[in-house]
């Protein structure tokens, strides 16, 4: 495995800070990080929890600056736009953390949901908590399943999942193709329409509105 993915010792936790931030910075390609993670688990100068930490610390730090630039970006939208997603904006506030969790939890391409939750300008500090949980947790779960499950059992296991290459680039397409269906409609839903059936709360803010209009 450390041909395929070769990690200087030397490089230490901060090292695996860098590679995790460097693979989880790029958009919608599921560039996988974990053997890495699991080459510096079969060192014995690396503790696995120390391992985990500094991953999860690079990857959230990477997806947080995502996370921004559709926060940010929401800018360009017209006032038309941000009104009629409000009640969307307000239901995403309140729920929105597991949604972020589980997209960090598991291998689901997970710039689908945090793009989204920055155009409704979900809470960043929500987010970043959320997302270091899910992040913490899955590679805590990588690193001690590499110690418990043994070095032919994982190098099998990644070789299968990161060795065909056509894979990867169809995901990539498809997030793409999903990711902009996702965001159309997010943008053209009446979501008053939509959700507020079932979450009346949501449109109290674009009702108190619509009075001041009148």
């Amino acid at each position: 495995m450390e041909d395929l993915f070769p990690f200087d010792p030397e490089l230490g936790y901060l090292g695996i800070l860098l590679v995790s931030f460097v693979f989880s910075i790029i958009p919608f390609i599921p560039v996988p990080y974990f053997p890495i993670l699991i080459t510096a688990t079969f060192n014995p100068r690396f503790d696995p929890n120390i391992i985990a930490l500094s991953s999860a610390i690079g990857t959230v730090a990477a997806k947080t600056v995502i996370f921004m630039v559709s926060y940010y970006g929401r800018k360009i939208l017209s006032d038309k736009t941000k009104k009629r997603m409000l009640p969307l904006q307000k239901l995403v506030s309140r729920y929105g953390w597991p949604g972020a969790f589980v997209a960090a939890l598991t291998p689901i391409p997970d710039d689908l949901v945090y793009i989204p939750l920055g155009l409704t300008k979900y809470s960043p500090w929500k987010f970043a908590a959320a997302t270091f949980a899910g992040k913490l947790a899955m590679n805590e779960a990588i690193v001690w399943g590499s110690v418990y499950f043994g070095r032919p059992f994982v190098e099998s296991l990644v070789a299968e999942s990161t060795g065909n290459f056509t894979i990867l680039i169809i995901a990539a397409v498809a997030s793409i193709a999903v990711l902009g269906v996702t965001i159309y409609f997010s943008l053209k839903i009446d979501w008053g329409k939509m959700i507020g059936r079932w979450f009346p709360w949501t449109l109290k803010d674009c009702d108190d509105e619509k009075k001041d209009e009148n």
